[in-house]
């Protein structure tokens, strides 16, 4: 077996086994032998190539649709059917990260993880035991999950505000009327605007 690390995580990789090798050379011409190797390395691949699959599902990171698909029934995720593999590879380990007492700094770092460093923003009013939180643009296929977070997360006498954090007049200073002429009002508040 080989162990390769891809994008930071461990991999584990078949390898293919020879039989005839192990055996004596004085025996390596005998017809039974060679018949009985032959035999002995396809199972001993399979196996090889069973305990690879088994071993990279046992970690999230190099999992496959299969692995990635016990670990979503055990954490009990429903997968989005537009989901990539590396799309419900993250809600997996965002759920497996999740640590319980609620803090403020621990939400953040699950935020953190799932939008990005500067995918959002947190504010806490103590008084109103409202707990506002706004996610850019940029991370806004992330809000339905960082919803799920929050509902699972914060206690139960705090409200959330949870929404977008929209596009405002000050993101285009610098353009002309012409320039925003090409997007719709919509556009301007909802999408990410690329400009110089």
């Amino acid at each position: 077996m080989q162990i390769a690390y891809p994008k930071g995580g461990l991999s584990v990789q078949a390898k293919q086994i020879d039989m005839m090798r192990k055996v004596p050379d004085v025996l390596k011409d005998v017809r039974e032998i060679k018949a009985l190797m032959h035999t002995e390395n396809s199972e001993m691949n399979l196996l090889s190539t069973a305990l690879a699959l088994y071993l990279n599902n046992t970690f999230v990171d190099s999992a496959d649709e299969y692995g990635i698909g016990r670990w979503e029934s055990i954490l009990h995720i429903l997968p989005k059917l537009t989901d990539t593999l590396d799309e419900r590879r993250f809600r997996v380990l965002s759920r497996i990260n999740e640590q319980l007492p609620f803090t403020l700094r621990s939400l953040e770092q699950q935020l953190s993880t799932l939008c990005g460093p500067e995918g959002y923003t947190v504010e806490l009013f103590h008084e109103q035991y409202l707990l506002k939180v706004r996610v850019e643009l940029t991370a806004k296929s992330k809000l339905e999950d960082v919803r799920a977070l929050l509902n699972r997360i914060v206690p139960a006498n705090m409200v959330i505000d949870l929404d977008l954090l929209y596009n405002q007049h000050s993101d285009f200073d610098g353009l002309t009327h012409e320039e925003l002429s090409v997007y719709t009002h919509q556009q301007l508040r909802d999408e990410v605007i690329n400009h110089g």
